[in-house]
């Protein structure tokens, strides 16, 4: 059998259990007594030892198997957690993370876990005593213990037309190289089919940790008489016992799930076909949950849907003009109809950025201990939806930000009490929609950045000079931080110092498209904030003139619209505002902003719109109405158009500027 398939299906089951290993791990440090935390992160190690066995992912096997034999020592009451244990099994974790990732790329998950496995086992051999009879214990029943997604595995064999058997050897007693006669009885069923598991492991066997029995699942299609000889005739196996392999329920569930992700290797047989559909209604939704389209189909899609929606406004102008109500009704239905078929075209590739956060809190701890600073972390906005190219990109330059934040930005234990601190620093990590944008928030509650010490550093490295340096304000002073080479660290270390960071953070968030911003107050903490489009290139937005042209505002960002009289604007701070529910508001004309020519009258159309915490009334010439468009980037000979996203191509053929609100209300 060909394992090669199920390849995708093991990683996404690998990555959730690692996931879950990932969370438990940290509540297992504050709380060593939790038996759930701990049966948790068991379970997980376990399934994941026996995903790895049947797929011949070794490594992954064998450093999973000696987690679970430490855990089951802390589980049982044989050893108390230690400092030490905690330590090992998140170097554990992210060993097994980077294997996984590594088979995801088209590796074999080979990783040098030497180190880790021996920590583990110097906790192990601290209670050999208890230990050693218990792993030596000869297999006297005859229940064979198999993990659901092997099973699963058998189970598709037997559909495809293999049979399924236990295979029970035991070794003569006076037998001296136990290793070689394993050896060559695996050799010998593998001429027949194809090894499933072996208890004890593989790694067991072959280090002799066993007595002389062991079992083997095995499919083939072979006789049970052939299995027999071949076994029977490998020198000093002094018996062999065969029995047929049953599935359990949970295995049906999980074969559906594997049948729907491939094809079988063998076609399968009436009978089978026929016992299958034999199978219980409640198991048939599970087949039909999740199916796996290649990204590039995605984009065809969402490219032929962008057309067709520049033609369904085409189409709506027509109707209007010609104005029969049987065409009239007939466009409302295809309205009504792509309505609902644009919100499933527009989630196919968005997904929640909680996959990405959820690797830093396991990296805040390491980084925090490694620096010796207590730091906790503080997660919000997690189910915020991005799109899935920018998921796959943002989470290097996200990182680089938060290695920033503990290592420059939070105080070490004796700076935050002569600051009258808590000893523990606080780092939060914030994600929310604004507009058609996201925002991505990293703040610290450290010193602040100090301008002066920026600015001169800036000087000494020659990136500016000192008459530019008096002229810098507070913002600008702290977007030198983004500079290439520069770097306020006094000494290189693991974390900083090589002048290389955030300038790479700059240009990966600007080749997304998007933009980075530095907020600071000496003393209370820095906040780096990210804006991210969603890349959707499909918005509702509101149409308005400004004189003769067309321009478009995503409705995410309009809180409403309204007429102001002449009367009603204010003037604060010489800057005109109006009263918006009690509160200033500033307006601005974006005729002035555009370049375009104004006008004035006794009443004004006003779009009030929101980014972040910051209001806005946004003057125009008149609204149009609202519209589905189809984003479009300006291309690189326009970069650089103030407060402009891009463009849109109306049902008329005209092209409208695309506003981004976000841009007019920076400061």
């Amino acid at each position: 059998m060909d394992l090669n398939e199920y390849v995708g299906l093991f990683l996404d089951e690998s990555m959730e259990h690692l996931q879950a290993i990932n969370t438990s791990l940290l509540d297992f440090e504050q709380r060593l007594d939790d038996e759930a935390v701990i049966d948790q992160i068991f379970r997980s190690a376990h399934t994941l030892k026996g995903m790895a066995g049947t797929m011949g992912y070794d490594a992954i096997a064998d450093l999973t198997h000696e987690m679970e034999s430490a855990l089951d020592l802390v589980r049982s009451k044989k050893q108390p957690a230690t400092p030490e244990l905690i330590d090992v099994l998140f170097v554990a974790a992210e060993q097994l993370e980077t294997m996984v990732e590594d088979i995801s790329r088209g590796g074999k998950g080979k990783l040098d876990v030497t180190e880790t496995v021996s920590r583990l086992q110097r906790f192990i051999r601290a209670d050999q005593e208890e230990v050693a009879p218990a792993a030596a214990a000869p297999v006297t029943s005859r229940a064979f213990e198999c993990d659901v997604y092997s099973e699963a595995v058998v189970k598709q064999s037997v559909a495809s037309g293999y049979l399924a058997y236990v295979v029970h050897v035991e070794l003569s007693a006076d037998v001296i190289l136990k290793a070689a006669r394993v050896y060559m009885v695996f050799d010998r069923l593998q001429q027949l089919g194809d090894v499933i598991l072996s208890n004890p492991t593989s790694d067991e066997l072959e280090q002799e940790h066993f007595e002389t029995t062991f079992s083997v699942l095995f499919v083939t299609q072979q006789e049970q008489q052939s299995i027999q000889e071949a076994v029977a005739s490998v020198s000093e196996v002094a018996s062999v016992i065969i029995e047929a392999f049953e599935t359990t329920p949970e295995a049906e569930v999980a074969t559906s799930t594997l049948l729907q992700e491939s094809d079988p290797v063998v076609p399968a047989t009436s009978t089978p076909a026929t016992e299958t559909s034999e199978q219980p209604d409640a198991l048939a939704p599970v087949a039909s949950k999740t199916i796996r389209v290649n990204l590039e189909r995605i984009d065809r899609l969402m490219n032929l849907f962008e057309e067709f929606i520049i033609d369904r406004g085409r189409l709506e102008r027509i109707a209007a003009e010609v104005g029969s109500p049987e065409l009239t009704d007939t466009v409302e239905r295809i309205k009504r109809g792509t309505n609902e078929l644009q919100s499933l075209v527009l989630t196919l590739r968005m997904m929640p950025i909680e996959q990405v956060f959820n690797r830093f809190p396991r990296m805040v701890r390491s980084v925090s201990k490694d620096v010796g600073k207590h730091i906790k972390l503080h997660i919000t906005g997690a189910e915020t939806e991005l799109d899935r190219t920018v998921i796959d990109e943002i989470g290097d330059p996200l990182v680089h930000l938060i290695r920033n934040a503990i290592d420059h930005g939070i105080e070490n234990k004796a700076e935050r009490i002569l600051a009258n601190k808590p000893v523990e620093g606080n780092l939060s990590l914030r994600a929310y929609h604004s507009g058609n944008r996201v925002f991505i928030e990293i703040e610290d509650d450290g010193a602040g950045i100090n301008h002066e010490r920026v600015t001169r550093i800036a000087i000494e490295k020659g990136l500016i000079t000192e008459e530019e340096a008096v002229q810098l304000s507070m913002e600008e002073a702290s977007m030198l931080l983004f500079a290439p080479g520069f770097s306020t660290a006094e000494e290189v270390t693991d974390l900083s110092g090589r002048g290389v960071g955030l300038d790479v953070v700059k240009s990966k968030i600007e080749s997304l498209g998007g933009e980075v911003f530095v907020e600071t107050r000496r003393g209370e903490g820095t906040i780096f904030r990210i804006s991210l489009p969603l890349t959707l290139s499909i918005i509702s937005a509101m149409l308005v003139e400004l004189g003769q042209e067309t321009y478009a505002i995503p409705l995410t960002a309009i809180i409403e619209t309204t007429s102001l009289r002449k009367s009603a604007i204010l003037q604060a701070h010489r800057e005109k505002v109006f009263d918006f529910r009690g509160q200033l508001v500033p307006l601005i004309s974006l005729n002035e902003v555009y370049g375009l020519p104004q006008h004035e009258a006794e009443a004004y159309s006003v779009v009030v719109v929101r980014s972040g915490e910051k209001l806005a009334g946004l003057i125009v010439s008149e609204l149009i109405g609202q519209q589905e468009i189809v984003m479009k980037p300006l291309g690189s000979y326009l970069e650089g158009i103030r407060a402009i996203s891009g463009a849109t191509i109306l049902g008329d053929g005209q092209v409208a500027l695309i506003i981004d609100s976000n841009a007019l209300l920076r400061k």
